[in-house]
């Protein structure tokens, strides 16, 4: 049977039932109507779709990218419309909501594992539909009953879509100075003017309404992060029946072009210029999520979802790039092996070089330690809502909090490293268009920069999250991985060498964390905080390396194998690169920070 290109369904299937325990879900009261049967049905269906419908699509959006027409309505292939009917059709899109609001109650790593296929198939195009689950799941967990029922009950059936519109071209990240405003009008809704840049699935004709969830502040709000408020903003106005009314005051500036991911429109809206007056009245119509000033806190419940989702996008592009290059490798003959000095004697398989298995290998253990990662936050997503116990829920909120900025930058820099390595294997080949692993890492390359860079990852971790609630989340996961180098110990063998080197690890870490912060000073602190984010990311993917060896046990076939191999190879090559990191941090080094910007 030839594998797939896009995922691998043997990897999802070991990760769910074998690591993860999925199978013990339908127990739960809320997701008592599903069982083994349905998930595999769903990866099924997530398969079939993606391979035949979103797949042959992945050229196409990158060639032929959005643009705008004569009418000013953004034009997009055809395809990508019947697309993701053929998604809405398959029921897949309200897998995770509430029944009453037609949902599956799906757990959400499953909803997870399958979204992996689009995400690799074909991830411009499946960002419309990501982009509106967030944006649901936002309303649903903030807004008001009837605005649920007006706003996201649409967007959970597929008729509409959503994005958050957070940034502004002189703001970037920086949403503390945001300038778009909200004046409250008499009837109880508001009237928006200002710009947003960057804003993915901003404009297009795909649904019949877009519901845009805006960052804006009211008059009087202070300055900073704490007077934002969060507005409902639909590009057609909704009536109280539902029905669609006139069009709002979001006008489309123009489209952004991108390097890659250029299936999904990146645009630059204005709000409240004129083009369109609603009520005869400037200024966009917009209803206030929840309170006001209090508008961020209600954002990140969407953009931390989103995080984890962005590092899945990049965990998918590096793992189809994988099996591209594999499948290349295994197929293309080039070279001698070195003992051969028959020049007559016919080339070998790309495969049997051992430098090529070294790249083949270090991308297997880049996008299947990404893999574990992401679904990994996905079963703590499924333990923070639905666990026995309310300490269990609290404990699982905590560690999913304490691992969002890294389930978000470590797949967004070693899948994209993956990416590149791809393109090696292929060699000149990779390097054109005739492949298609130079898009893969053309997509990929967004991944690092979108919903928080980096560096604000970085600042996260090291910043807020390792201090909070006086270092309780740091401890759990420390914790966490304490008892997998225990269990490992107990067994012996390879798997406890691997213990011992991360407990060393674990040591090194807690202590250069602590030294960071005894002097007081957060400038110091964080001036390396990316260094930081770096090393506790690969201490972190040798944990989950670590647990996949002990999930694989004492089983035998080349599936298993592959695992350890891979395992072997981060534990070698990839864990002891943290160790100058760890150095670098315990020194305190400020070159950085007393960089005068003139010497550039």
């Amino acid at each position: 049977m030839r594998r797939s290109l896009i995922m691998s369904r043997r990897d999802l299937d070991f990760l769910l039932y074998e690591w993860l325990d999925t199978e013990t879900l339908p127990s739960r009261a809320r997701y008592a109507d599903h069982d083994r049967e349905t998930f595999d049905a769903l990866l099924d269906l997530s398969e079939r779709l993606a391979t035949d419908v979103f797949a042959p699509l992945n050229r196409l959006v990158d060639t032929d990218e959005p643009r705008v027409g004569d009418d000013g309505k953004v034009v997009l292939p055809a395809e990508v419309d019947k697309a993701l009917s053929a998604y809405t059709e398959s029921g897949l899109p309200t897998s995770v909501f509430d029944a009453d609001l037609g949902g599956m109650q799906l757990p959400f790593v499953v909803h997870s594992a399958c979204s992996t296929w689009f995400q690799a198939a074909c991830v411009g195009v499946f960002a419309y539909p990501f982009l509106a689950e967030g944006n649901a799941s936002l309303l649903v967990a903030h807004g008001t009953p009837e605005q649920v029922q007006t706003y996201a009950a649409p967007v959970i059936a597929g008729r509409w879509y959503g994005t958050m519109a957070l940034s502004e071209p002189q703001a970037g990240s920086s949403l503390g100075d945001i300038t778009t405003r909200a004046v409250r009008q008499d009837d109880g809704s508001y009237r928006l003017t200002g710009t947003k840049m960057w804003i993915s699935g901003g404009d297009h004709e795909l649904g019949e309404n877009i519901v845009h969830l805006v960052l804006a502040r009211i008059p009087g709000a202070p300055a900073g992060t704490r007077g934002i408020s969060l507005f409902i903003v639909p590009k057609h106005l909704v009536a109280p029946d539902g029905t669609l009314g006139e069009r709002n005051d979001v006008a489309l500036v123009g489209l952004n072009h991108k390097m890659g991911y250029r299936g999904t429109t990146n645009t630059l809206l204005n709000l409240g210029e004129g083009t369109f007056t609603p009520g005869g009245e400037p200024g966009a119509v917009g209803h206030l999520v929840g309170e006001e000033g209090k508008g961020l806190n209600a954002m990140f419940h969407m953009m931390n979802q989103a995080r984890v989702s962005v590092g899945a996008g990049a965990m998918a592009l590096g793992y189809t790039g994988y099996l591209h290059a594999l499948q290349y490798a295994e197929e293309r003959t080039q070279g001698r092996p070195l003992a051969d000095r028959d020049p007559a004697s016919p080339p070998v398989r790309l495969v049997e070089h051992a430098d090529v298995r070294r790249m083949l290998l270090a991308q297997k253990s880049y996008v299947e330690g990404a893999l574990a990662l992401v679904l990994y936050c996905a079963r703590l997503v499924d333990e923070a809502a639905t666990a026995d116990s309310p300490d269990d829920r609290a404990t699982a909120d905590t560690l999913l909090g304490m691992l969002t900025p890294i389930a978000k930058s470590w797949p967004s820099q070693w899948c994209l490293a993956a990416n590149d390595l791809a393109i090696q294997v292929h060699g000149g080949y990779g390097y054109t268009r005739d492949h298609p692993v130079e898009q893969f890492y053309r997509d990929n390359r967004l991944n690092p920069i979108h919903e928080g860079t980096h560096g604000i990852q970085a600042l996260d971790l090291l910043g807020r999250k390792v201090l909070m609630d006086g270092g309780q989340g740091l401890a759990l996961l420390t914790d966490r991985m304490r008892a997998t180098t225990r269990r490992a110990l107990e067994i012996g063998g390879e798997a406890a060498a691997y213990a011992g080197e991360l407990d060393g690890r674990i040591d090194d870490l807690l202590m250069v964390t602590a030294a960071l912060w005894q002097e007081g000073d957060p400038e110091q602190a964080l001036s390396n905080a990316t260094v930081y984010l770096e090393a506790a990311g690969h201490l972190v993917v040798a944990w989950l390396w670590l647990e996949q060896v002990l999930a694989a046990g004492d089983s035998t076939g080349e599936f298993y194998e592959g695992k350890r191999a891979a395992a072997r190879y981060f534990f070698r090559f990839e864990l002891p690169t943290i160790g100058p990191k760890l150095d670098l941090l315990a020194s305190l080094d400020r070159t950085t920070l007393d960089l005068d910007p003139g010497w550039l």
